[in-house]
């Protein structure tokens, strides 16, 4: 699969591949550079390097080449984990470094988007969930519709921001990667930075109340918005979560902290 690309391109492999259900990776070398030769396998990986190429390294990875459902893309070297950070008393550093980096991949084009899933679409799994299984499913289901029916700033969407998906890449700072390649409004993109599971502390309701001001505050979203597009991330979440055979209930219990601070704050 590398093969065509390995000498299409000139590259020289610079590690040990990574195959995935979605897409096969190779660490390499481009004219000296550090790079990764990224093969889409699922449409969704195939949407998501159409879109870094069309974000042309504006708060994301460079796409150095790319052909068919391969890209080559500008390799992350840097040492700083967000996640990290976050789980070592640097929270809130690194939700405003996170904001920063949405804010830049929001930036308004001139440009034709590519071919982007609306959240219209995306939200699908969660009005499933809600219909077969009604209960703590409901509210994000209900909340998500509103948001859905009257969007406010849509554009082309990241679609899978988390910590771990902005990536340190030194001198050019933190640099997202792995979009899905959404259409919709804006907000949906700061959702998970409250409902990352990977991120033991989005449990605690102490966790949303420190952060929600930062968020707030950096996307210059209004807090009761944010809160109602992070129940229904959270929601959707947990219905991918059910899908695959996942355990819902954390998701679904940072919907319930979002649904019980809006609650508190009307």
């Amino acid at each position: 699969m590398f093969d065509h690309f390995i000498q299409a391109w000139a590259l020289v492999p610079d590690g040990t591949p990574v195959i995935t259900h979605s897409s096969h990776l190779l660490p390499v070398r481009w004219q000296g550079l550090p790079a990764i030769l990224k093969v889409a396998i699922i449409a969704e990986e195939k949407r998501g390097g159409r879109l870094l190429h069309w974000w042309d390294g504006q708060g994301a990875a460079r796409v150095y080449a790319r052909e068919d459902d391969a890209i080559l893309l500008e390799r992350a070297e840097g040492k700083h984990s967000l996640l990290s950070m976050a789980m070592n008393g640097e929270d809130e550093a690194a939700s405003r470094t996170i904001c920063e980096t949405i804010a830049t991949l929001h930036r308004p084009s001139a440009k034709p988007y590519p071919e982007l899933v609306p959240l219209s679409v995306w939200f699908r799994a969660l009005e499933l969930a809600s219909l077969a299984h009604g209960g703590k499913f409901s509210t994000p289901a209900t909340v998500a519709k509103t948001l859905l029916a009257e969007p406010q700033e849509t554009g082309a969407l990241h679609g899978d921001i988390h910590h771990s998906n902005i990536l340190d890449f030194e001198d050019r700072g933190f640099l997202a990667i792995d979009p899905k390649g959404l259409l919709g409004e804006r907000g949906y993109d700061y959702a998970n930075l409250f409902c990352n599971p990977d991120l033991p502390a989005t449990q605690d309701p102490a966790r949303l109340r420190r952060q929600l001001p930062v968020v707030a505050q950096e996307s210059g979203l209004a807090p009761e918005r944010l809160l109602r597009w992070i129940i229904a991330y959270a929601g959707l979440s947990a219905a991918w979560f059910l899908e695959n055979g996942g355990d819902p209930a954390p998701a679904l219990r940072v919907a319930e902290i979002a649904v019980a601070e809006l609650a508190a704050n009307a």
